[in-house]
């Protein structure tokens, strides 16, 4: 039987035109074209020694161009370009065994894209993504088509506002935030995309703002540093669910300790101490949001306890103790609204022996009381006002 050789044309059995093109020893040989039996084409290109589609080439599908490139054995070897249904641009680049393998670009829309390294269909290795043409958006580094590895993002102006690491797409490792003057805003550690371990935040002004632990992209969570905005110090302690100042933490003012103790959501809860200056105690005991609530002690700036008593909002209340700055017992009785009420004694500064007993109103003597020399009682009456009536 002889051969076919030269332009030939192949017919489906219905009469459309299966193939048109060159044969030769009676096999596609050279330029031709393959149509499906509703007369669209679907292949134009080369063959050899009957296998389709070697050399360069054009796929269609549903008579809409889809590829055109370089083929081997039927399958996409080389350098070819994908197009989406519009027949806008999808890829360019290089192919191996059908997949994309090597350099390529890989389009998100008419302007947007990727360009850079390729492996069995994915994005491997080095990489750029823009925003629009000579616009970067990220550059770095991909394993099996997402971001992992160190990578850099950009804004739409060119300015960097991110680098770091990249696992499965997904922000993880330790990073760098930027506001858009280049001023860092975040430095610390990424877990999933989200602020997870210890960071630093930072103002406009490259003030440092907070530092310590974050989770779940909130800080406040853990152990942490605050500062305010001319970078001086103003709480080191524990944070609870992105709630400032839970657990145990130490305040500060202009730098120096002004309170250690325990907090919840921000006020004084707890047992606390508070500070004139570094180690000068203040005063020791109990709060209740934000305030003295409970036992506690007050101390003069050379440290030597002056009151000791119960407090309630911030004000002794009930019974409680004043000394003197050498030690001695100045008054013991009952208070209220922080002044001396009901029922108390007063002691001498010398030999601490009893000075008054009696009753007190707003802080001063008022009602019945008895006066006292060196312990010899001297008078007895009726007391207004702090005098005598």
């Amino acid at each position: 039987m002889e051969k076919k050789n030269g332009k030939v044309k192949e017919y489906y059995s219905n009469g459309q035109l299966l193939f048109e093109g060159e044969y030769l020893n009676g096999k596609r040989n050279g330029k031709g074209k393959e149509y499906n039996d509703n007369d669209q084409i679907l292949f134009e290109g080369e063959y050899l020694n009957g296998n389709k589609w070697n050399g360069k080439g054009k796929e269609y599908y549903h008579g809409k161009l889809k590829f055109e490139g370089e083929y081997l054995n039927g399958v996409k070897n080389g350098k070819g370009k994908e197009f989406n249904d519009d027949g806008t641009l999808k890829y360019e680049g290089e192919y191996l065994n059908g997949q994309k393998n090597g350099k390529g670009k890989e389009y998100f829309n008419i302007i947007s894209y990727y360009e850079g390294e390729f492996l069995n269909g994915k994005k491997n290795g080095k990489g750029k993504e823009y925003f629009d043409i000579n616009k970067l958006k990220f550059e770095g580094e991909y394993l099996d088509g997402k971001r992992s590895g160190k990578g850099k993002e950009y804004d739409f102006y060119g300015e960097l506002t991110f680098e770091g690491e990249y696992l499965n797409g997904k922000i993880s490792g330790k990073v760098k935030e930027y506001y858009y003057n280049g001023q860092i805003k975040f430095e610390g550690e990424y877990l999933n995309g989200e602020k997870n371990g210890k960071g630093k935040e930072y103002n406009e002004k490259g003030e440092l703002e907070y530092e310590g632990d974050y989770l779940n992209g909130k800080k406040w969570n853990g152990k942490g540093k605050e500062y305010n905005c001319g970078g001086q110090l103003i709480f080191e302690g524990e944070f609870l669910n992105g709630n400032k100042w839970n657990g145990k933490g130490k305040e500060y003012y202009n730098n120096i300790l002004s309170y250690e103790g325990e907090f919840l959501n921000g006020k004084k809860n707890g047992k606390g101490k508070e500070y004139y200056d570094i180690n000068k105690l203040k005063f020791e005991g109990e709060y209740l949001n934000g305030e003295r609530n409970g036992k506690g002690k007050e101390y003069n700036f050379h440290g030597q306890l002056i009151i000791e008593g119960e407090y309630l909002n911030g004000e002794i209340v009930g019974k409680g103790k004043e000394y003197y700055n050498n030690g001695q017992l100045k008054f013991e009785g009952e208070y209220l609204k922080g002044r001396r009420n009901g029922k108390g004694k007063e002691y001498e500064y010398d030999d601490g022996q009893l000075l008054f007993e009696g009753e007190y109103l707003n802080g001063e003597r008022n009602g019945k009381g008895k006066e006292y020399d060196h312990g010899q009682l001297i008078f007895e009456g009726e007391y207004l006002n702090g005098e005598r009536k």
